[in-house]
């Protein structure tokens, strides 16, 4: 509830709010913040994900426009504010999700979201047509299967007769946008995960789409992320509680949003998430590409910046297996005294020293993207003793997967991207355990930011920055985004985590002809 009703401020003036919108993959989210970046009402609706064949994975994208209808009318009429105080809207969303509509802007099959694997062949297809090399220096990565332009490729080459009807790409959250300001529009941070964006110049590339067979009147506008793309129509604001005439803002792919929404928009600034998989993430003034591909380099969502991101697939993953085939006792126990089990297994891996007792982790559950680009490679601990109890091996997968970021930091560290401080956000993020262990392996401090809303705050942000409220991204985030105190390097540990990393770095290269042989037994 507002504090201060629907009349706006104690002397009766009028307040200023935005709206953060962050489609995810199992939910939309909807969140209503006033200019000091709190959270007034929030409401959220999950959806389903269609999984018809082993690899496939799509959604509807009518789901996600009720879903962001009713989060919309939810949060408006919860609220007790005003429509005309909503000065705009911001989107972020997940990324890479192919959506097709005809002319009519009637959508023509279900969108192939972005963790759907079916193109390998297309993805080979690409390579070839634009060249290994060519395609790192135009789009900042290699042709990846979970990206937009091989999901084009593969409905062309699979469903010609409805590819042959469609008039408009979109990408997820921008089909939400035409819903409702009935434009077609994308912005800088989401298009770079298409592969059709030349990444250093922060526009369609003409080269891509012509050697790609691929019709440049089907992409919508590309805009900056704190741009206003469009405006509430009067249909929109019918379903949805807003004004007509309220500004939409380009908003940001999901983890631009986050940047945002964490403050993480100057140079010098990074993020940890640890969710499922972990992501690494620091701002960048200056464009910086891998030509090896093994982190992604996107325009962010600050004008004339980017982002370099690395992604190491089995984080937070590592832990949830660990804790569902053998912490049944914590879990028991952590239902009976109303705690997260989590927390349990927090107190017990506190009771193993750095370095669990001389023993390793490799988190390699679902292969790894960075550093080694191998779906081949698997977990393993490294020096099990008869000595190692089940708080050492719950220990060895925090730290293995602390030295899996490192590694993705040292990739970066390699590229000229330096950072002098670590937000951390995931689940993961909220455990003092791991924020130390982070802190004593990247010998950076590591903080949190006070609102867990992380991409819809990031949304909002920068609609208040198309709105008119703050002159710049940055000096939006000094206003909206409170952290907590930072957790500095110990001394003592940095040294002790430092020898155990580089053991750790040495088990992959070891290992790698085992992992193939392993993935060629029946």
């Amino acid at each position: 509830q507002s504090p201060f009703g629907k009349k706006g401020g104690k002397d009766g003036s009028c307040m200023e709010y935005v709206i953060g919108i962050d489609l995810g993959t199992s939910g939309t989210k909807t969140v209503l913040f006033d200019r000091e970046g709190r959270g007034i009402t929030s409401a959220l609706v999950e959806y389903p994900l269609y999984q018809e064949r082993n690899g496939w994975a799509e959604q509807d994208p009518q789901d996600w426009w009720d879903a962001a209808c009713q989060t919309l009318r939810q949060v408006t009429a919860e609220s007790g504010v005003a429509p005309e105080d909503i000065k705009g809207v911001g989107i972020s969303g997940q990324m890479h999700g192919l959506v097709m509509l005809d002319k009519e802007g009637k959508v023509l099959r279900r969108s192939i979201i972005w963790c759907d694997q079916r193109t390998a062949a297309q993805c080979e297809e690409i390579t070839q047509l634009v060249g290994k090399e060519r395609l790192i220096q135009i789009t900042a990565n290699p042709a990846l299967t979970g990206f937009t332009a091989s999901k084009i490729l593969w409905v062309r080459e699979n469903q010609p007769e409805l590819y042959a009807r469609c008039a408009h790409i979109l990408l997820p959250k921008d089909y939400v946008r035409y819903r409702l300001t009935g434009e077609f529009a994308t912005e800088v941070s989401d298009a770079s995960g298409m592969q059709l964006l030349d990444v250093p110049h922060r526009q369609w590339s003409q080269e891509v789409l012509e050697k790609l067979g691929i019709d440049p009147a089907l992409l919508g506008k590309v805009y900056e992320s704190p741009e206003v793309t469009g405006e509430i129509t009067k249909e929109a604001a019918a379903l949805t509680g807003l004004k007509a005439g309220t500004p939409v803002v380009g908003g940001a792919g999901d983890n631009a949003a986050a940047a945002v929404g964490t403050g993480v928009v100057r140079n010098g600034r990074a993020f940890t998430t640890i969710g499922t998989s972990g992501v690494v993430f620091a701002h960048t003034d200056q464009l910086s590409i891998d030509p090896q591909g093994r982190v992604h380099t996107f325009c962010c969502a600050v004008p004339g910046a980017w982002h370099v991101m690395g992604v190491t697939q089995g984080a937070g993953l590592s832990l949830k297996w660990f804790r569902d085939n053998f912490c049944a006792s914590e879990k028991e126990t952590a239902a009976s005294m109303g705690v997260d089990p989590y927390h349990l297994m927090d107190k017990e891996a506190e009771q193993s020293p750095i370095g669990c007792n001389r023993l390793l982790y490799l988190p390699y559950l679902m292969g790894e993207r960075t550093p080694h680009l191998d779906p081949d490679c698997r977990g393993a601990f490294f020096g099990l003793s008869a000595m190692h109890t089940r708080r050492d091996l719950l220990r060895a997968v925090m730290e293995g997967v602390t030295y899996s970021l490192r590694d993705c930091v040292e990739i970066l560290r390699g590229m000229g991207v330096e950072f002098g401080e670590m937000l951390a956000c995931g689940g993961g993020g909220s455990s003092p355990l791991w924020r130390q262990m982070l802190a004593d392996t990247f010998q950076c401090p590591v903080k949190t930011v006070k609102s867990k809303e992380g991409p819809a705050l990031g949304a909002a942000i920068l609609a208040g920055v198309g709105a008119g409220l703050y002159p710049s991204v940055q000096q939006a985030c000094d206003a909206m985004i409170q952290t907590n105190p930072p957790q500095g390097p110990i001394p003592g540990n940095v040294p002790q985590y430092e020898a155990y990393y580089q053991l750790y770095r040495s088990l992959y290269p070891a290992m790698k002809g085992s992992f193939q042989n392993l993935a060629k037994l029946g």
